[in-house]
């Protein structure tokens, strides 16, 4: 009983956390099914408004508020619509890490300072990699969007941001 108990407890240490701080975790399970149910559903959205180089431009947005769908991210997605995207609240303002496992589809990651100034984006990430993406610059939200969107929309670090209608922002 007691060699069961001690090799539970190591099994179960082993399986711990090791992400780097500001490191958003991906699961590693399939998409959800009846073994695997799907974490969470996202807060409901808003708007999310950027000054680019042609003025305010606008992505709507899911909202994502809690660890669990901060986790699931924009994973095993196939399409994200053309001006449509997923905001990220993590609650801290830090340098974060994300990487593309179990993401289908390039993204640019917008990452914004409290003072809601783009600190800058890591452009047109690649699918299924597991690279770490970051900016150098503390952030207390970052916003994906599809691949190559930033620079079509002249948006880049320095740019104006402003939400509308995004709860999760004012909690």
């Amino acid at each position: 009983m007691r060699a069961s108990l001690v090799a539970l407890l190591v099994v179960a240490c082993a399986c711990g956390d090791d992400r780097a701080p500001g490191q958003v975790p991906a699961p590693t399970t399939a998409p959800a099914s009846a073994s695997h149910p799907a974490p969470a559903a996202p807060t409901a959205g808003g708007t999310v408004y950027l000054t680019g180089s042609d003025g305010e431009v606008a992505v709507t947005v899911e909202v994502v508020d809690t660890e669990p769908t901060i986790r699931q991210g924009l994973m095993y997605r196939r399409f994200l619509a053309p001006d449509a995207g997923m905001l990220f609240v993590p609650r801290v303002e830090q340098v974060w890490t994300f990487w593309m496992r179990n993401t289908l589809i390039p993204l640019d990651m917008i990452f914004i300072t409290r003072d809601l100034t783009v600190a800058g984006v890591v452009a047109r990430t690649v699918p299924l990699d597991e690279t770490p993406r970051y900016v150098d610059t503390p952030s207390l939200y970052i916003l994906e969007v599809n691949g190559g969107w930033a620079e079509a929309h002249g948006v880049g670090a320095g740019a104006k941001v402003r939400f509308d209608g995004i709860a999760a922002v004012t909690r």
